[in-house]
C-alpha cells in the first residue's frame, strides 16, 4: 500500500473517531470500514489479524454499550464544545499515557469544558459527573474502542 491510501485510511479513521463525538455519525462503522479496507489491500496475516481483532473490540463495545443508560446527552447540557474537548483530552491521553490514557483524558476534557464554561470547581465537577450518567459513558467506551482500534493500526503500520 503507498503512503497515499496509507494517508486517506488514516482520514477515514480519523473521521470515525469525530463521528464518535458527533450524534448520528456511524464513527465506529467508519473507523471498522478504514481497517477492512486497509486489509483488503495489504493481504498479510497482520492485516487480517487486526481486522477481526477490530471487529471484535467492536462488537465488545457494543455489548458494553448495551448495558449502560441510553445516550442523554444534549438534555444534560452537553455542548458540542464539551465533546471537543472530551475527544481532545482523550486522544491526548491515549497518546502521553499509552492506551488507559484516554479515559482520564475524556473525562479530564469534559471538566475542562464545564470549568471554562461555569467557572467554580464544584459546579464543573457536578456537570461532569451529570455528563458522565447521561451518556457519557457510552461515548467513552465507542470512542476507547476506536482509539484501541487505531493504535493497533498505527502500530501494524509502522513497526508490522
Amino acid at each position: 500500500m503507498g503512503a497515499w491510501e496509507l494517508l486517506l485510511v488514516a482520514v477515514v479513521m480519523l473521521l470515525g473517531l469525530c463521528g464518535v463525538l458527533v450524534p448520528g455519525v456511524p464513527g465506529p462503522w467508519l473507523v471498522w470500514a478504514a481497517v477492512l479496507w486497509w486489509a483488503l489491500q495489504d493481504q498479510r496475516g497482520l492485516a487480517w489479524g487486526l481486522l477481526v481483532g477490530a471487529s471484535v473490540v467492536l462488537l465488545a463495545a457494543q455489548a458494553v454499550r448495551w448495558q449502560l443508560p441510553p445516550r442523554r446527552l444534549r438534555q444534560s447540557g452537553a455542548t458540542r464544545r464539551m465533546a471537543a474537548f472530551a475527544g481532545a483530552g482523550a486522544l491526548l491521553g491515549f497518546c502521553v499515557v499509552p492506551v488507559l490514557g484516554a479515559i482520564p483524558g475524556f473525562v479530564g476534557g469534559i471538566y475542562t469544558a464545564e470549568r471554562l464554561r461555569l467557572g467554580g470547581h464544584g459546579e464543573a465537577v457536578a456537570a461532569t459527573r451529570t455528563a458522565m450518567r447521561n451518556g457519557g459513558t457510552s461515548v467513552l467506551t465507542e470512542l476507547f474502542a476506536c482509539l484501541l482500534i487505531l493504535g493497533a493500526w498505527l502500530g501494524a503500520v509502522f513497526w508490522g
